[in-house]
């Protein structure tokens, strides 16, 4: 792709390696830019830096928040007997929009995964173990993706808990094998975490 512009073509690149956008829909969406009033434009980079300079981690779950603790962690209407375990923020998101479930979340920030070196060290389980030994946790729910990085990391986890006295539960099948809870419509993921099974009774179905 030839450009008369080094400016253009150093915005297309960097717009290219966003995810899912290949050069041609970069170039639209610069060339789109360059339409709109400076000030739109002015927003937009201020939006993204704010972003990146002061978003933060919740220090309680590990989900994105503008303070240390989020609103979910920070609302006296979750029940904190309850944590769900989910991959990431957009795992979280899916199950907030199905209004289904009222406790709190950990965020792993991934799954288990040797092939792409992604170990236990990489994730938060350490804190989620940590969290499980103070006391206070009745039931933590394994919503992980049902593929085999997600078996391994809800496995992995099972055995790091052995001793404490929390029951320990996965979301309902209703979620196909191999799929992201972010792309599972939100009756679908509501009900399967309403119909959640003891985890140890995953294991013996597999």
């Amino acid at each position: 792709m030839d450009f008369s512009s080094k400016l253009l073509e150093n915005a297309v690149y960097e717009m290219s390696q966003l995810p899912g956008i290949g050069k041609r829909t970069a170039l639209r969406l610069v060339l789109h830019l360059l339409k709109q009033p400076e000030e739109r434009t002015s927003r937009l980079s201020a939006a993204l830096e704010n972003l990146r300079k002061k978003i933060k981690l919740c220090k309680n779950c590990h989900n994105i928040s503008d303070v240390e603790l989020c609103e979910i962690c920070s609302s006296p209407k979750r029940d904190r007997t309850l944590v769900c375990v989910v991959e990431d923020i957009r795992d979280v998101m899916a199950i907030e929009n199905t209004s289904q479930y009222k406790g709190l979340y950990h965020v792993l920030g991934g799954k288990i995964s040797p092939m792409e070196g992604i170990g236990p060290q990489e994730l938060t389980i350490t804190s989620l173990v940590e969290k499980a030994r103070k006391g206070g946790i009745k039931e933590l729910i394994f919503a992980l993706s049902s593929t085999m990085e997600g078996d391994t990391t809800n496995f992995y986890i099972y055995k790091q808990l052995e001793g404490f006295d929390i029951s320990t539960s996965t979301i309902a099948r209703g979620i196909s094998v191999g799929d992201e809870l972010e792309y599972a419509d939100e009756v679908t993921l509501g009900r399967s975490i309403l119909n959640r099974i003891p985890f140890e009774g995953s294991l013996k179905a597999n």
